[in-house]
């Protein structure tokens, strides 16, 4: 499969996973072919092409020819210039025939740009009863922290090692994200557990999670206990990033009395002790390779490949038998 035929497989499949109605991601895609089209020069030659049939700004090619034939591929959660170097060891010491680097952080224009992505939470919220007013009033200024954070960093340091080594590279973020919050959403509505231990039960049977769980970063309740019951539930898996600190107030008037993260800021901690939400964190590294590897075996059903693991990412298959 070319590269340019991967990305396009991704961006389709992270679509068809998203909390937004598939309705309004055309929506969004054509306004920002409008937006596009009453450009003048140079501001143009600026404009970030992608966007016209990608929603995800933090799913990029950033490096690389679109028509290389992809046939192994390496996938990490984190990959820097340490990681791509070593690929370049593997590839001239070792004989690895790796063609393709996966990453699932953003790096380069992707990570300068994803908290555009951070505007699906709202739908999210929506589904939970928060009107969309709040969310979008109280994540525009989150938004713009977000920003000014990414904006400040040497986001081309790690596009630059991958030109120079020659190595084709690839971030995959919200459309695994988007994977792994549907996964998980399936199971809580299935099983429709009454109390918080039951959550991390039924976490633990996920591979991904079990296998955290043996280096010694299980899925964990850090505020509430086994015993605590629970009803509705907010699933914090996708978006970018966390939210608004404020919106907590809002899902707890809204009824929500429990929230399962990826992570959670020591800030956003306090803000729901404050208003009585029961939190469990899943584990980050873990719900980012429960995302990716549902990726790649949607992607394996299209083509096979050989699969490296490195970065924090461990490959599990979640293909039915």
């Amino acid at each position: 499969m070319k590269l340019k035929n991967i990305y396009q497989e991704v961006i389709e499949k992270g679509i068809e996973a998203d909390p937004r109605d598939k309705k309004e991601i055309a929506r969004l895609l054509k306004e920002k072919n409008e937006i596009y089209q009453k450009l003048e020069k140079p501001h143009k030659d600026f404009f970030d092409l992608d966007s016209l049939f990608n929603p995800f700004a933090d799913t990029r090619i950033l490096n690389g020819n679109l028509d290389s034939e992809v046939n192994s591929i390496i996938v990490g959660i984190d990959v820097g210039g340490e990681e791509l170097l070593l690929v370049d060891r593997l590839r001239d010491k070792k004989g690895f025939g790796i063609d393709l680097v996966v990453s699932h952080h953003p790096q380069g224009r992707a990570l300068v740009n994803f908290y555009e992505v951070m505007d699906l939470q709202v739908e999210i919220f929506a589904q939970k009863g928060v009107s969309v007013s709040s969310s979008e009033n109280l994540l525009r200024e989150r938004k713009a922290q977000v920003e000014r954070k990414v904006t400040a960093s040497n986001y081309q340091r790690v596009v630059d090692i991958a030109k120079w080594l020659g190595i084709n590279l690839i971030c995959v973020h919200t459309p695994s994200d988007n994977l792994a919050y549907r996964y998980v959403e399936k199971i809580i509505k299935k099983e429709k557990p009454s109390r918080l231990g039951k959550i991390i039960d039924i976490l633990l049977d996920i591979p991904e999670y079990k296998e955290a769980a043996k280096h010694s970063n299980p899925p964990k309740i850090i505020i509430g206990d086994k015993k605590a019951k629970t009803s509705k539930i907010h699933i914090e898996f996708t978006g970018g990033t966390e939210g608004p600190q404020g919106i907590y107030e809002k899902l707890s008037t809204a009824g929500v009395d429990t929230i399962i993260a990826m992570h959670q800021s020591e800030e956003h901690f306090k803000k729901c002790k404050e208003t009585n939400i029961n939190v469990i964190i899943a584990s980050h590294i873990a719900s980012d390779t429960l995302g990716m590897n549902l990726m790649l075996d949607y992607l394996l059903s299209k083509k096979r490949f050989k699969i490296y693991e490195f970065s924090g990412f461990k490959r599990f298959s979640h293909k039915k038998k």
